[in-house]
């Protein structure tokens, strides 16, 4: 039996502690949602089904997403500029934890 013990391990160097570094933040969670839900999603569509969240902190977790290689920014030179977001191969690794999270949520909800 291996047996862990808590003085010896660091959290830091578990790949939770990765994965959540890479999806912590208000909405990223949210936006990884919405792209696995509607696929290839545009700036406005997403704010709009988002809600809430402000121009400014939805281009900030965009940026972070795509430079964290788990959404894709396609960006075509046209007037108006048209740019739309989807999930990258490694974004779409998350969308078995984003099922399973929709699944408990589905199960556990308390109707009030």
């Amino acid at each position: 039996m291996n047996e862990h013990c808590i003085s010896k391990e660091c959290l830091a160097t578990t790949g939770f502690s990765y994965t959540l570094s890479l999806i912590n933040g208000k909405y990223k969670m949210t936006i990884l949602y919405t792209l696995m839900e509607f696929g290839v999603v545009r700036f406005n569509e997403m704010k709009k089904y988002i809600g809430g969240i402000s121009f400014k902190t939805l281009s900030l977790s965009l940026k972070e997403l795509e430079a964290d290689q788990l959404v894709h920014r396609e960006e075509y030179p046209q007037i108006p500029p048209k740019v739309e977001y989807s999930l990258t191969e490694r974004g779409k690794s998350l969308i078995p934890i984003l099922d399973g999270m929709c699944e408990w949520g589905d199960k556990n909800r308390i109707i009030k």
